[in-house]
């Protein structure tokens, strides 16, 4: 994955603060140039009685935006380009405006009502998870209270499959250009009545992984410092329990094989995923 242009949607709402803040960090260290977007609603052009008001609401928009972009550039300078961006969803406002200005990455806080430290998924990531046509980054909540340094791994979230190992490749890429070490996880969901997953079962996804693991970073210089884990549980959070989590993680989750091509579209797995992850989580986009 390349990241010369990340784009946020900031809204003065302390969730708009945790984007920022992650969406900071990741063009820091890839060097990247940061957008810093606002998504207003058009002005109302119906004819009617109300048309008296629509100077007096293009001004109040004017100003709302102007305030929320000094709040965002008091929290980053002058280092970020700062952008007024006019839809009725703020989501899909962010998916176009992605396009028309080739953002490689949308970064957005958790919406509201989640836990500390956990990503809640509202009506702006969903329009994003389901249509955008770049990696879409979440940040928990929480996040720009105490905000990693650096990123310090990269984890997968990885099961056999054609996007699955497109992620792995990209991730792989990615890893050698934060010099980072990647991390592929893969979980085995057990029934409430299973206490146990048979041990030759789990042998065959250790191997499997592995394979995949060294596939992923051959050809990658310098090396890559793979590992690779097997989590069980009887749901994905527990299972997701079962391993240890860095400040500086960043969970790489691919997008389901049922969307369409060159779109995020988040599967059942992965929303679990999501809602599970104590750290920042990147769903990419489906690929051939």
């Amino acid at each position: 994955m390349k990241f010369e242009s990340v784009l946020v949607g900031f809204i003065p709402e302390p969730r708009g603060r945790d984007g920022l803040a992650l969406a900071s960090l990741l063009a820091r260290q890839t060097k990247a140039r940061l957008m810093v977007a606002t998504v207003q609603p058009p002005v109302w052009t119906t004819p009617g009685p109300a048309r008296a008001d629509v100077s007096e609401w293009r001004r109040y928009l004017k100003e709302q935006a102007d305030a929320t972009l000094e709040q965002a550039r008091s929290l980053t300078g002058d280092e970020a380009d700062y952008v007024v961006h006019t839809h009725k969803g703020s989501g899909r406002g962010l998916v176009e405006l992605a396009r028309r200005r080739a953002a490689d990455v949308v970064v957005i806080g958790s919406a509201p009502g989640g836990g500390k430290g956990r990503i809640a998924v509202g009506s702006t990531a969903d329009q994003l998870l389901h249509s955008s046509s770049v990696p879409v980054l979440l940040a928990p909540r929480g996040y720009a209270d105490g905000p990693a340094a650096a990123f310090e791994r990269i984890t997968v979230a990885y099961r056999r499959s054609p996007c699955s190992d497109a992620a792995v490749k990209d991730a792989a890429k990615t890893a050698v250009g934060l010099d980072v070490p990647l991390r592929l996880i893969t979980m085995v969901i057990r029934g409430a009545r299973r206490h146990k997953i048979e041990e030759d079962m789990l042998t065959r996804l250790r191997d499997q992984v592995a394979a995949d693991l060294s596939e992923a970073a051959s050809g990658h210089r310098p090396h890559i410092r793979a590992e690779f884990e097997i989590l069980e549980g009887r749901d994905v959070a527990e299972a997701m329990g079962q391993t240890s989590w860095l400040p500086g993680e960043l969970l790489i989750c691919a997008s389901s094989n049922a969307g369409p091509l060159r779109r995020v579209f988040l599967g059942d797995t992965s929303l679990k995923i999501v809602r599970a992850a104590t750290s920042p989580v990147m769903i990419l986009t489906r690929q051939a």
